[in-house]
């Protein structure tokens, strides 16, 4: 049994042979072997170099075309000509303007009928402000209606009538004033045709004064009838300088009566009605200026 056991143990205990010792040669072959095999493999495309063979399991790999994605549309907005902007902005541009003049036409109207200092600024306050309500009323009014706000829309029209009205009549009362004072003012004014008038009736009553200073005879009456048609002559020579105070009622007068024929032919009444009338309805059409401006912007 000892031999047995000493025999078993030397057998497993027994040294590993040494791996045999290559050369220099040897090993420097098989490192250039080595490094082909490295460079027949591409590692970004994963190629397979043509000397070794594919196995007919492993499928070739499919190269799927990318397309790229399209570019992003860039959508330009519209062009507007010039022109048809500029339309609204001078419709604003003229319904201030126009609003200026009447705030300060109905300002200065309404202060004048004050009879105190303070009566007149609480009545230029009333005026400026019907003014101003009566400029941003229309479009108030109008963005109300579209929003289908009916009734206050209404309300907001009926409150621009009264300021309305209240600002022309407030206008025709300065036009009035101030085309009556200047007519006036043209219509006293000596020209030579009244002063050669005036001299002449002084002559006239001088004379007379002389004659008829001893009694009533045939001389002094006829004195007395040399003064009347010198007062006449006077009377003739101021009516002229009243017509021409106001040319352009004349000018207009044969302007109508030459284009018409002779068939129409106002009189100055007429004309100086109409002209008071413009004049006091012009400067408050501010607010439908700036209403349609406002639409045609939308």
């Amino acid at each position: 049994m000892a031999d047995d056991t000493s025999a078993s143990i030397i057998t497993l205990h027994q040294p590993r042979p040494k791996k045999a010792t290559k050369t220099p040669a040897e090993r420097a072959r098989e490192y250039r072997q080595r490094k082909k095999t490295e460079k027949s493999v591409t590692v970004p495309d994963l190629a397979v170099p043509a000397s070794v063979p594919v196995p007919a399991s492993v499928p070739a790999p499919v190269s799927t075309p990318v397309t790229p994605p399209p570019p992003p549309t860039v959508t330009l907005p519209a062009v507007t000509p010039s022109r048809r902007s500029a339309a609204p902005i001078l419709l604003t541009v003229a319904a201030l303007a126009l609003a200026v003049v009447g705030m300060t036409m109905n300002g200065w109207f309404a202060r004048s009928l004050g009879s105190t200092e303070t009566s007149g600024w609480l009545f230029l306050a009333v005026g400026v402000a019907a003014d101003l309500v009566a400029l941003v009323m229309p479009s108030c009014a109008a963005g109300l209606w579209q929003a289908g706000q009916r009734p206050t829309a209404l309300a907001g029209w009926a409150v621009w009538l009264m300021t309305f009205v209240f600002a022309v009549t407030a206008g025709i009362g300065f036009a009035s004033l101030n085309i009556t004072d200047v007519t006036m003012a043209r219509a006293s004014r000596a020209t030579p045709a009244v002063t050669t008038a005036q001299a002449a009736l002084n002559d006239a009553m001088a004379a007379r004064d002389r004659e008829c200073k001893g009694g009533v005879g045939k001389f002094c009456r006829e004195r007395e009838t040399a003064v009347t048609e010198r007062r006449q002559a006077v009377d003739v020579a101021m009516r002229a300088v009243e017509h021409t105070a106001d040319p352009q009622t004349e000018a207009a007068i044969r302007i109508v009566a030459w284009t018409s024929l002779g068939t129409l032919r106002p009189t100055p009444d007429d004309f100086a009605m109409l002209r008071l009338v413009l004049l006091a309805l012009l400067p408050q059409i501010g607010g439908i200026l700036l209403m349609v401006g406002r639409v045609h912007r939308g």
